[in-house]
């Protein structure tokens, strides 16, 4: 490879863990295809997320995710039914 090549390619494994970084998917998504919010507690009837919760899913460290998914799990149960905290 010439000096040049060599650049280029580096740039592109950059780019690429960039972009793995950014998006990452090691948590699935709560998501199953039910997207509509209840009126009475700002949840999701499909996913029990929040609407900030789905917008900024994408963006999400792992652990930022596995929070939500422990909300989620407490929702789930009948705790914190009120409905998110503005």
């Amino acid at each position: 490879m010439t000096g040049a090549s060599e650049r280029e390619e580096l740039r592109r494994q950059r780019r690429e863990a960039r972009r793995r970084m950014l998006f990452d998917t090691s948590v699935p998504s709560p998501c199953v295809s039910v997207c509509r919010l209840d009126d009475a507690t700002g949840y999701c009837l499909g996913c029990r997320r929040t609407i900030d919760e789905i917008r900024d899913w994408i963006i999400m460290t792992p652990a930022q995710k596995q929070a939500v998914l422990a909300r989620i799990a407490e929702r789930g149960t009948g705790q914190g039914t009120s409905g998110p905290s503005q």
